[in-house]
């Protein structure tokens, strides 16, 4: 996946990344973890499409959110791990998972940015983020995220 800022280009290599993956799954033969739902929160429309529909092609349950407060608000029942962009009015990532993690929850959390600076790398460590990726965030590290979280 290549996303840049501001106007969005977005390369999926489908083809390759689905050979050998089943679609389809049975619900009987799915984990615990793989019917739970990956949440994403990012203000871009552009990007938040772009990685539901990159997860929902393997096979990923995906409930994406605009803001940080639509995603607070939602019933969603314990995602696997939350994907969640920095740069956000109103809430930033950063503060989402502040809230998260004052209220209990130890989500993995993967943090994407456009400009991963000292602080914010200090600062996710701090709250306990899995991982922080710069824009563009490489398909395999998203996909290497998805799997250890639901491991």
């Amino acid at each position: 996946m290549q996303i840049s800022t501001g106007c969005m280009s977005l390369c999926l290599f489908i083809a390759d990344r689905c050979s050998g993956l089943s679609f389809g799954h049975k619900e009987a033969d799915m984990t615990d973890a793989e019917r739970r739902v990956v949440a994403i929160v990012d203000d871009d429309l552009a990007v938040r499409e772009s990685l539901r529909f990159l997860l929902e092609t393997i096979g990923c349950p995906v409930e994406a959110f605009a803001t940080a407060d639509d995603f607070l608000h939602s019933r969603t029942d314990h995602p696997v791990c939350l994907i969640v962009d920095h740069n956000m009015p109103h809430m930033t990532g950063i503060e989402l998972v502040e809230r998260l993690r004052v209220g209990g929850a130890s989500i993995p959390v993967l943090l994407i940015t456009g400009a991963p600076s000292p602080f914010i790398v200090a600062r996710a460590a701090e709250l306990g983020i899995s991982r922080v990726l710069g824009k563009p965030v490489a398909e395999q590290d998203l996909l290497d995220f998805i799997d250890a979280a639901r491991a």
